[in-house]
């Protein structure tokens, strides 16, 4: 792995903290467990799937925060069974998305051992693009009642 000196950028930026914070984070980042994927379904659609076999739904949480997405895990079984081979992991888990600005959850489904988690990018009508009317110059184009005399 590549290490980055970001030092440079610390000096000559203000207001990126957390982009900063985002990238250290991400390079830090070694546990991969649960596997997941992450794919674009829509031009402001995006799904997150998370395989979860041996969980049940109940063992799950999924927690939406303000730009911050956590999905925990932890098995309420509590028997301690005598494998001759313990291949599947159900070790305890929390897995955070940092999602971008006005990004939502719309949905969470369980089905066989695989969450998905549906995403949405809303902007607020402010944010939208919009089309803004050209007055010309010299154009009167109001209309002039005649008062009847």
């Amino acid at each position: 792995m590549r290490a980055y000196d970001l030092n440079d950028l610390w000096r000559s930026t203000v207001g990126f903290d957390r982009l900063f914070d985002l990238v250290n984070g991400a390079m830090n980042d070694s546990d991969s467990y649960p596997l997941y994927d992450i794919k674009r379904i829509g031009e402001d659609s995006y799904e997150i799937s998370l395989a979860l076999a041996g969980f049940a739904p109940d063992e799950i949480t999924v927690t939406a925060e303000r730009n911050m997405l956590t999905v925990e895990g932890r098995k309420a079984d509590k028997v301690d069974h005598d494998y001759l081979y313990q291949g599947i992991s159900l070790r305890p888990f929390r897995r955070v998305f940092n999602l971008a600005e006005f990004v939502q959850v719309k949905d969470a489904h369980f089905e066989n051992g695989m969450l998905r988690i549906v995403l949405v990018r809303e902007l607020p009508e402010a944010m939208k693009p919009r089309r803004i009317a050209i007055d010309v110059a010299g154009n009167d184009n109001r209309n002039i009642e005649k008062s009847a005399a």
